[in-house]
C-alpha cells in the first residue's frame, strides 16, 4: 500500500507540473497563432512565397518558346529579387504634387528621391494629402499561392501581348520584341520633374513597352533612386535584361495618378469607387488591360482584337499554371478608359 501511494503521489505531482507547463504555453501559442495570421489567407512578409518557388525556368521557357534570347529566366528572377528590396512611400498633395521616399530594405536606408517644386507652397499645403506604399517585394508574392499564380499569369499575359510577333492564336509568340518596331517617334511630353534629355528618345522598350520621358524618370527614381539613370540612358531598358524586367515590374506594381496598380487589382486590394462603378470598372483581368492600354482597347465592346489577345494569353497561361479564374471579369469592353 505504501509503494502504491507513493506512485500515486509521484504521478499526481507530475500531472500538476505538466498542467502548469501547458497553462504557461497556451498564451504563447495563441500569440504565435495571431502573429502568423491565424486563419487569414494572406501570408505575412516573412511567409511570402518566392516566385522562383512556384515558377521554374522550364515553365518560363515553355511559356515563351520563340522569345528573343535577350529575355531569360535568370534575368527575370534577378529582377524580382533585386527590386524586391525596394519599397517606396508616395505622398500626394492636390492632384499632382508629389513626394516620393525610397527605402532599401537590405540596408535600411531611406531617401527622398522626389519632392516637387510646389510641395511647400501654401496652396499645396492646404490641400489634403493622400499616401500609399508600394513594396516591390510583394510582386506575385503577397497573397495565397492561387492568387499569386493568377497575378503571375496576368503579368505574363500582358508582357506576352506587348512583345508578340504573330497572331496565330497559339499564344507561343511572346517576348519576341525588345522595343517597338517604330523607333522614329521620340515619345516626349512636357514634364517639370522628368524633362527629356536632348537627343534621347523614349519610345516603347522592354516587356511592357515603357514609353514617354515621364514614365522613364519615375521608373528610374523608384528602381535606382536617381531619375537621371534612365532619362540619360533610356536604351538601358533594351540592353540590360534585368533592368528591362525591373521596369516592367515597376509599372505593374506602381499606381498612377488616377489609376490603381495592376498588382492591387489582381490581389483584390483595389475596390472600385463610385466613379469607377459608373464607368463599369471592376476587379479582374480586364482592369489590368484598362490600366495598361485602356484608351486604345477598352470601352469598345468585346470584339477588340488586342483585348481578346491579352485575354487569350491569360487563359492559356492559367492552364499552364494549373489554376483557374472562373470569375475573372476578363473583358474591358464595357469599361470607361481613364482620361
Amino acid at each position: 500500500m505504501d509503494s502504491l501511494t507513493g506512485n500515486k503521489n509521484h504521478l499526481m505531482k507530475s500531472f500538476v507540473r505538466l498542467a502548469k507547463i501547458i497553462f504557461l504555453l497556451i498564451p504563447a501559442l495563441l500569440l504565435l497563432s495571431l502573429s502568423c495570421g491565424g486563419t487569414n489567407n494572406r501570408p505575412l512578409a516573412a511567409q511570402k512565397i518566392p516566385v522562383s518557388s512556384f515558377f521554374s525556368e522550364k515553365q518560363f521557357n515553355d511559356l515563351f518558346p520563340q522569345r528573343d534570347k535577350f529575355y531569360t529566366y535568370a534575368a527575370f528572377i534577378k529582377a524580382v529579387n533585386q527590386l524586391g528590396h525596394i519599397k517606396i512611400k508616395v505622398i500626394r498633395r492636390s492632384v499632382s504634387v508629389y513626394q516620393i521616399t525610397r527605402a532599401d530594405k537590405s540596408t535600411g536606408k531611406s531617401v527622398v528621391v522626389r519632392q516637387d517644386e510646389d510641395w511647400n507652397e501654401d496652396w499645396a499645403k492646404k490641400k489634403p494629402d493622400s499616401s500609399y506604399i508600394v513594396d516591390y517585394g510583394s510582386f506575385c508574392s503577397e497573397m495565397s499561392l492561387l492568387t499569386d499564380k493568377k497575378e503571375l499569369a496576368a503579368f505574363m499575359a500582358n508582357i506576352a501581348h506587348e512583345t508578340r510577333h504573330g497572331e496565330n492564336g497559339k499564344y507561343n509568340d511572346g517576348l519576341m520584341y525588345i522595343h517597338e518596331l517604330n523607333t522614329s517617334l521620340p515619345y516626349i511630353a512636357d514634364n517639370d520633374n522628368y524633362p527629356p534629355v536632348p537627343g534621347k528618345k523614349y519610345y516603347g522598350r522592354g516587356p511592357l513597352q515603357l514609353s514617354y520621358n515621364g514614365n522613364y524618370g519615375y521608373a528610374s527614381d523608384c528602381i535606382f533612386g536617381d531619375k537621371k539613370v534612365l532619362l540619360n540612358n533610356p536604351d538601358l531598358v533594351q540592353t540590360d535584361p534585368v533592368v528591362a524586367f525591373e521596369v516592367a515590374i515597376y509599372f505593374w506594381m506602381t499606381p498612377q495618378t488616377l489609376k490603381p496598380s495592376a498588382h492591387d487589382v489582381m490581389t483584390g486590394k483595389w475596390q472600385p469607387k463610385a466613379t469607377d462603378i459608373a464607368q463599369s470598372r471592376k476587379p479582374g483581368f480586364g482592369m489590368t488591360i484598362n490600366i495598361i492600354n485602356g484608351a486604345v482597347e477598352c470601352g469598345q465592346g468585346d470584339t477588340m482584337f488586342n483585348m481578346n489577345d491579352r485575354i487569350g494569353f491569360y487563359q492559356y497561361f492559367l492552364k499552364k499554371f494549373g489554376v483557374t479564374d472562373p470569375n475573372c471579369a476578363c473583358s474591358c469592353g464595357n469599361m470607361g478608359a481613364y482620361k
